[in-house]
């Protein structure tokens, strides 16, 4: 492991990951794609008789060679990253076939391109099954937690009882809906080959049918070509990718959040994993910290400003300008975040320790206070008129002198002849929570 690098992401939360990210986020992977987008290109040439299928074969042998140190070097050179590929291609070609490396492409038909068809892949490849794995860690655990009786909070007060297998079934609800929102914006994301202003000026001069070609170069690649462009894609399927990948790294970092608030000491009832050899504090010997739950929302408070800059480089004037140059570089460690934020919670989530005595204990802590709701919705069935104030001001009574609530109300001279029927025990009002159908 090299110490010399900037990121945590390389030094410290990735590098188990490298063989991953390396197949599709490092720089080599995007000149890789950029070269695998030159090579399409030529592909389609030949098949429209513009060259011969000899030529597109060199460009496609000499594309598949290329990496990320020649590039660079020879950026160095000239200053132009796009064109510094080309000439890396072009240097391994004859001079029959280097005209006709990047014909009548712009720097952004690649890049773009390039950039759309390997975040896709990521995600398909990668992504997406680790997001399905974790789903049915959470899965397995609330069938486990069916009928583990816990009570819910609102505001951070103990509100109504539920079931810990409910609350990750509320979970695992909104990540599905998370899956099912990314597939279809990974889906959607497009590519362009219509040249430095979109109007696919170059090609025009050589092709009857330019858009019947640009389709089908990102038919090769799987990609849908956008329907107008500029010299870059338009910015909204991108965007909205984006805007899934961190809308479920929300959901991560609120899950991680309750997780975390739920191993306070004086809460208890969840505790995660913890190693053997583990120490909690450097000074505290008995700390045992939830760090890795406050890991996961540490992340999410990096990466979830970053959409802004998604959205700041939705703009670019005119037919486009550079101010993305820069930024957009960025977004792979957006999506390497989430997939490692993934790992982790999957890992978190597999070792979670319940305390099922905790969650009874504290379930039992205001004894009937928490029937206060089904009394006095009996009591306004049944036809008293304020049964909620009537109900308010005997749990204020019954916090004041440590009594039952409804040993109260079966005293009170306005209610005690309705409280006959009512037959209502903590642990059955619950409603569906134990109902769930994953």
């Amino acid at each position: 492991m090299s110490f010399d690098l900037i990121s945590p992401l390389d030094f410290r939360y990735g590098k188990q990951h490298t063989n991953i990210f390396s197949k599709y986020l490092t720089e080599e992977a995007k000149i890789k794609y950029m070269a695998i987008v030159e090579a399409a290109v030529a592909e389609v040439f030949a098949e429209f008789g513009i060259i011969t299928k000899d030529i597109a074969e060199k460009i496609k042998t000499a594309a598949n060679s290329i990496n990320a140190a020649e590039v660079y070097e020879e950026e160095k050179r000239i200053k132009h990253d796009v064109r510094a590929l080309v000439n890396c291609i072009r240097n391994k070609v004859d001079e029959a076939t280097k005209p006709f490396v990047h014909f009548c492409l712009t720097s952004y038909d690649v890049i773009d391109t390039a950039n759309s068809l390997r975040y896709k892949k990521f995600i398909e490849a990668e992504l997406l099954p680790e997001i399905e794995a974790l789903i049915s860690i959470l899965q397995k655990r609330a069938e486990e937690e069916r009928d583990t009786l816990q009570i819910g909070r609102t505001h951070g007060q103990h509100a109504l009882p539920i079931t810990f297998g409910y609350y990750l079934y509320y979970y695992i609800n909104r990540l599905k809906d998370r899956v099912e929102f990314i597939k279809k914006a990974k889906d959607s994301l497009v590519g362009k080959i219509s040249g430095a202003v979109g109007c696919y000026n170059a090609l025009k001069l050589f092709i009857d049918r330019p858009k019947a070609f640009e389709k089908r170069v990102l038919e090769l690649l799987g990609l849908k070509p956008a329907k107008c462009s500029t010299q870059i894609i338009p910015p909204e399927p991108t965007t909205d990718l984006i805007h899934g990948i961190i809308s479920l790294m929300s959901i991560y970092a609120n899950l991680a959040d309750d997780m975390r608030n739920l191993q306070r000491t004086e809460i208890n009832e969840v505790q995660e994993g913890f190693g053997k050899l583990q120490v909690g504090s450097s000074t505290m010997p008995q700390k045992r910290n939830p760090i890795g739950f406050e890991n996961i929302k540490s992340f999410y408070k990096e990466f979830m400003p970053r959409m802004i800059t998604v959205y700041l480089d939705s703009i670019s004037e005119h037919q486009r300008d550079l101010t993305n140059s820069a930024s957009q570089r960025f977004l792979v460690e957006i999506l390497a975040a989430c997939y490692i934020m993934t790992k982790k919670l999957q890992k978190l989530m597999q070792e979670l320790k319940i305390n099922r005595y905790a969650m009874k204990r504290n379930l039992m802590m205001q004894k009937d206070l928490i029937l206060a709701e089904p009394l006095q919705l009996y009591l306004s069935y049944k036809g008293f008129k304020d049964a909620h104030e009537k109900v308010r001001q005997l749990c204020m009574k019954a916090y004041q002198q440590q009594k039952s609530l409804l040993e109260l109300a079966k005293q009170d001279e306005e209610i005690k002849h309705l409280m006959k029927d009512f037959n209502l025990n903590v642990e059955d009002y619950i409603g569906l929570a134990k109902d769930f159908k994953i």
